[in-house]
Parts: C-alpha cells; sequence; structure tokens
C-alpha cells in the first residue's frame, strides 16, 4: 500500500499539494482525477522521487519512501511528456531499462512492440505522441516494478489502441503484484478500469473511494409513463438527476433498489428498466453531496 501523509509542496508562492492525505491500496487500479493544475502531475513527479516535498511523507509498503534504489526500483513513472536520449529508439531504451531494472523483460518488451505495430528500431522522435506513449507505457510494463505512474497516460490514444492498453493493464493485474495509478482530467477515459478513484482539486483530495462504494445505493432507471408523473416521483423518491424527453423519463435515484422497483411499479408504467450506472453519474452525488459539481472538477 502507498500511504501519503500530510504532503505539501509549493512552487515560489503558488501551492501545488496542500496537506494531501491518501491512501492507495495494492493491486488495484487507481484513478487520480483532477483538472488541469489540479496538482496530479506533481503528485506523481513526488512519488516517482522526481521532485521533493516541502513537508510530510510517503511509505509504500510500510518503508518510507527514500532515495534508495531499492524503492525507486518500486516504482517507474511514465509522464505525459515522454523523456529519452537525442537518437533514440525503443531498443535503445530497452538498454537503458535492463540497467536500470534488474527485473525488465526484454523477451516481451520486444513481442509487445511487435503486437502494437510499434518498429524497435525507429527513431522515437518520428513516433506520434500516442506512439511514444505506447512504448514507454510497455517498458513500465516489462520492467516488473509493483507500481506504474501514469501521467495521462490515454492522451493522444486512438480509441482502438486506448482500449488494447486497458486490456494491457487489467491483464497485469491479473498475473503479478502490481498497482497502477493512472493520473487524467477525464473520468470516461477511467470508465470502467479502475477500482478506487481519488479527487485531486486545488491541491487537495477531495474524495476519496473504492468504486462499489460509490455504486452502493445510487440507481439508474429509465421509464415511460402513461401520464406526468413528476410530482409524485419527485415527492417518492430521493432524485438526484432528473431528464425528461418526450414520454422518456431517466432518472439517477438514491435508496434501496427494491424499495424504487416497488413505487415505480405502482404508477404503473408502460415500461420501466435498471440501467448501468457512468463514472460520472456515479460521482454526481458523492461531490454535490459535499457541495462540488463534478463537472466544475473533472471533465
Amino acid at each position: 500500500m502507498i500511504h501519503i501523509s500530510h504532503l505539501t509542496k509549493t512552487f515560489c508562492s503558488a501551492s501545488a499539494l496542500s496537506n494531501v492525505n491518501l491512501e492507495i491500496p495494492d493491486n488495484a487500479i487507481f484513478g487520480l482525477l483532477g483538472t488541469n493544475g489540479a496538482g496530479k502531475s506533481t503528485l506523481l513527479r513526488i512519488l516517482a522521487g522526481i521532485l521533493n516535498a516541502d513537508s510530510g511523507e510517503i511509505f509504500i509498503d510500510g518503508e518510507k519512501l527514500t532515495d534508495t534504489s531499492k524503492v525507486r526500483q518500486m516504482i517507474f513513472y511514465l509522464s505525459n511528456d515522454q523523456y529519452y536520449f537525442p537518437g533514440a529508439t525503443p531498443q535503445t531504451m530497452l538498454f537503458f531499462y535492463e540497467k536500470m531494472y534488474p527485473g525488465f523483460d526484454r523477451e516481451r518488451f520486444l513481442k509487445l512492440l511487435s503486437d502494437f505495430q510499434l518498429d524497435s528500431t525507429k527513431k522515437l522522435h518520428t513516433f506520434s505522441k500516442g506512439m511514444k506513449k505506447q512504448v514507454f507505457l510497455i517498458a513500465g510494463i516489462c520492467c516488473n516494478a509493483p507500481i506504474l505512474l501514469c501521467d495521462e497516460v490515454f492522451d493522444g490514444l486512438d480509441p482502438v489502441v486506448r482500449q488494447s492498453v486497458k486490456n494491457l493493464l487489467q491483464n497485469e493485474l491479473r498475473c503479478r503484484p502490481f498497482t497502477p495509478v493512472i493520473a487524467s482530467h477525464n473520468l470516461s477515459e477511467l470508465e470502467g478500469l479502475c477500482h478506487h478513484i481519488g479527487i485531486l482539486h486545488r491541491g487537495g483530495i477531495l474524495l476519496s473511494r473504492e468504486i462499489t462504494a460509490l455504486e452502493y445505493g445510487v440507481h439508474k432507471f429509465q421509464c415511460v409513463f402513461s401520464s406526468d408523473e413528476r410530482e409524485f416521483l419527485f415527492h417518492a423518491l430521493t432524485i438526484l438527476r432528473y431528464e425528461q424527453r418526450g414520454f422518456l423519463t431517466t432518472m439517477l435515484v438514491r435508496g434501496d433498489f427494491s424499495e424504487i422497483q416497488t413505487i415505480l411499479a405502482s404508477r404503473s408504467p408502460v415500461c420501466y428498466e435498471s440501467l448501468p450506472l457512468s463514472l460520472e453519474e456515479i460521482f454526481i452525488y458523492e461531490t454535490e453531496r459535499i457541495g462540488y459539481d463534478i463537472k466544475e472538477l473533472v471533465y
């Protein structure tokens, strides 16, 4: 587990992180959400040892994060803008990461490059941003470090490659001890991927929850009624979101699932059904409950 305690970082007079307290569990995909400038990149860079915090502590499996190579070999950092040697190729980076990470899997690295149709001998500076991200993500997987820090990893990827990257992360999680931390400003990019979510806002942690805990007690229904039932529904149910399009009513409702069904059935709808919640819908109640609009925090 990664345990972050009272972490603070300022640049000149600007506060990037302010008293951040956060726990990131092992062997689960953690999504770190926040708008641009919320402090996501700063937090990841401190975790990776690139920046030093002004105050606070970080522990990994109970061991304090320091500059020792033992701790550093537990972490691979994938920045939003990849850094590499002038004239480097994926093959060049293979040699570099073999020196940095004793567990680096050369054969798997080359195979995954081939699977993603990336030329291991081609100069990295000729690659698109999305292709570079794929190369370094593959390196992060193949170094076999237990912690992978990803800053906007899906930025620049087309939908097909984005899904392939998600599959790669999920498969890796099933095969070995592995904790990916994915920072993003876009909820939809993390849809169906993360087990835990945290929202970083103005340098502080606004919310940190397990997805299943967020889902508990919030349900989405689509209904068709033969008459206007809006007044009754708002009186009988705890409605978080309500949308009416013609005869079709879509609602986000908090409460017991069976009780909601009983109330809806009592109005003799033409039809009604329960729908899966999106990640944005899951957060609507949680963020509004503490006084924020989710659309102002992530988009």
